[in-house]
Protein backbone atom coordinates (compact mmCIF):
# COMPACT_ATOMS: atom_id res chain seq x y z
CA UNK A 1 0.00 0.00 0.00
CA UNK A 2 2.84 2.43 0.99
CA UNK A 3 4.42 2.25 -2.53
CA UNK A 4 0.75 2.87 -4.34
CA UNK A 5 0.79 -0.25 -5.77
CA UNK A 6 -2.38 -1.93 -5.41
CA UNK A 7 -1.49 -4.99 -7.62
CA UNK A 8 0.94 -5.83 -5.33
CA UNK A 9 -1.34 -4.92 -2.42
CA UNK A 10 -3.65 -7.02 -2.82
CA UNK A 11 -1.51 -10.04 -3.45
CA UNK A 12 0.14 -9.58 -0.48
CA UNK A 13 -3.20 -9.23 1.15
CA UNK A 14 -4.09 -12.55 -0.63
CA UNK A 15 -1.25 -14.38 0.86
CA UNK A 16 -1.74 -13.50 3.79
CA UNK A 17 -5.41 -14.34 4.16
CA UNK A 18 -4.57 -17.66 2.75
CA UNK A 19 -1.99 -18.19 5.15
CA UNK A 20 -4.24 -17.66 8.01
CA UNK A 21 -3.69 -14.25 9.66
CA UNK A 22 -6.13 -12.90 12.04
CA UNK A 23 -8.19 -10.46 9.53
CA UNK A 24 -8.13 -7.57 12.48
CA UNK A 25 -4.37 -7.67 12.69
CA UNK A 26 -4.51 -6.89 9.00
CA UNK A 27 -7.17 -4.47 9.62
CA UNK A 28 -5.51 -2.88 12.51
CA UNK A 29 -2.23 -2.45 10.46
CA UNK A 30 -4.60 -0.48 8.11
CA UNK A 31 -6.07 1.95 10.56
CA UNK A 32 -2.61 2.68 11.24
CA UNK A 33 -1.08 3.14 7.69
CA UNK A 34 -4.36 5.44 7.08
CA UNK A 35 -2.98 8.00 9.27
CA UNK A 36 0.72 7.72 9.20
CA UNK A 37 0.86 7.38 5.41
CA UNK A 38 -2.03 8.89 3.84
CA UNK A 39 -2.95 11.21 6.37
CA UNK A 40 -4.22 14.58 5.33
CA UNK A 41 -3.74 14.23 1.96
CA UNK A 42 -6.84 11.86 2.05
CA UNK A 43 -8.63 11.89 5.43
CA UNK A 44 -11.39 9.95 4.53
CA UNK A 45 -8.81 6.98 4.46
CA UNK A 46 -8.79 6.43 8.28
CA UNK A 47 -12.89 6.51 7.86
CA UNK A 48 -12.71 2.97 5.48
CA UNK A 49 -9.62 1.86 7.22
CA UNK A 50 -11.94 1.82 10.38
CA UNK A 51 -14.81 0.29 8.26
CA UNK A 52 -13.06 -2.13 7.31
CA UNK A 53 -11.63 -2.96 11.12
CA UNK A 54 -15.36 -2.84 12.24
CA UNK A 55 -16.20 -5.42 9.23
CA UNK A 56 -13.57 -7.91 9.86
CA UNK A 57 -14.80 -7.81 13.63
CA UNK A 58 -18.37 -8.06 13.18
CA UNK A 59 -18.46 -10.77 10.32
CA UNK A 60 -14.76 -12.65 10.12
CA UNK A 61 -13.45 -15.01 7.54
CA UNK A 62 -14.20 -15.94 4.55
CA UNK A 63 -16.28 -13.01 3.74
CA UNK A 64 -14.56 -10.24 5.33
CA UNK A 65 -11.72 -11.44 2.83
CA UNK A 66 -13.51 -9.17 0.40
CA UNK A 67 -13.75 -5.76 2.99
CA UNK A 68 -10.07 -6.50 3.14
CA UNK A 69 -9.42 -6.05 -0.20
CA UNK A 70 -11.63 -3.25 -0.83
CA UNK A 71 -9.48 -1.43 2.27
CA UNK A 72 -6.37 -2.43 0.64
CA UNK A 73 -7.30 -1.29 -2.92
CA UNK A 74 -8.78 2.00 -1.62
CA UNK A 75 -5.58 2.76 0.41
CA UNK A 76 -2.93 1.37 -1.89
CA UNK A 77 -4.58 4.27 -4.47
CA UNK A 78 -5.06 7.27 -2.04
CA UNK A 79 -2.42 9.86 -2.18
CA UNK A 80 -0.14 10.21 0.76
CA UNK A 81 0.94 12.67 2.93
CA UNK A 82 3.08 11.95 6.48
CA UNK A 83 2.88 15.79 7.33
CA UNK A 84 0.68 14.96 10.36
CA UNK A 85 2.77 12.21 11.22
CA UNK A 86 6.03 13.70 11.67
CA UNK A 87 4.96 17.17 12.68
CA UNK A 88 3.35 15.66 15.83
CA UNK A 89 7.29 13.22 16.38
CA UNK A 90 8.60 16.80 16.35
CA UNK A 91 6.40 18.38 18.20
CA UNK A 92 7.10 15.19 20.43
CA UNK A 93 10.93 15.77 20.46
CA UNK A 94 10.74 19.05 21.36
CA UNK A 95 8.08 17.89 24.72
CA UNK A 96 11.08 15.44 25.58
CA UNK A 97 13.84 17.91 25.02
CA UNK A 98 12.12 20.93 27.09
CA UNK A 99 9.89 19.69 29.14
CA UNK A 100 6.10 21.13 29.52
CA UNK A 101 7.07 24.61 28.44
CA UNK A 102 4.15 27.30 29.71
CA UNK A 103 1.00 27.84 27.89
CA UNK A 104 0.70 31.20 26.97
CA UNK A 105 -2.15 33.03 29.55
CA UNK A 106 -4.07 34.64 26.46
CA UNK A 107 -5.11 30.67 25.43
CA UNK A 108 -5.57 29.58 28.92
CA UNK A 109 -9.09 28.71 29.71
CA UNK A 110 -10.70 30.93 32.67
CA UNK A 111 -13.48 29.29 34.59
CA UNK A 112 -13.19 31.07 37.50
CA UNK A 113 -12.89 34.77 38.84
CA UNK A 114 -9.60 34.04 40.08
CA UNK A 115 -8.49 32.89 36.44
CA UNK A 116 -9.71 35.89 35.21
CA UNK A 117 -7.94 37.93 37.63
CA UNK A 118 -4.93 36.51 36.75
CA UNK A 119 -5.41 37.39 33.15
CA UNK A 120 -5.87 34.09 31.75
CA UNK A 121 -7.90 34.02 28.32
CA UNK A 122 -7.12 37.74 28.22
CA UNK A 123 -7.56 39.25 24.46
CA UNK A 124 -7.96 35.95 23.35
CA UNK A 125 -9.25 36.45 19.66
CA UNK A 126 -11.03 33.72 17.70
CA UNK A 127 -8.73 32.39 14.39
CA UNK A 128 -6.04 34.75 15.59
CA UNK A 129 -2.87 34.44 13.32
CA UNK A 130 -0.36 35.34 16.34
CA UNK A 131 1.53 31.60 17.49
CA UNK A 132 0.13 30.33 20.92
CA UNK A 133 2.94 28.06 20.80
CA UNK A 134 4.71 28.45 24.81
CA UNK A 135 7.12 31.93 24.25
CA UNK A 136 10.60 29.16 23.66
CA UNK A 137 9.04 28.18 20.55
CA UNK A 138 7.31 30.99 19.31
CA UNK A 139 7.51 30.83 15.45
CA UNK A 140 7.97 27.41 15.23
CA UNK A 141 6.15 25.18 12.44
CA UNK A 142 5.55 21.73 13.22
CA UNK A 143 3.16 20.97 10.22
CA UNK A 144 4.91 22.43 7.00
Amino acid sequence: MRASQPDAALYYLARMVESGEDPLFIARRMVVFASEDIGLAQPTALVVANAVFEACDKIGYPECAINLAHGVAYLAESKKSRKSYDAYFEAMDDVKKLGNLPIPLKVRNAPTKLMKDLNYGKEYKLYDKESYLPDKLKGKKYLK
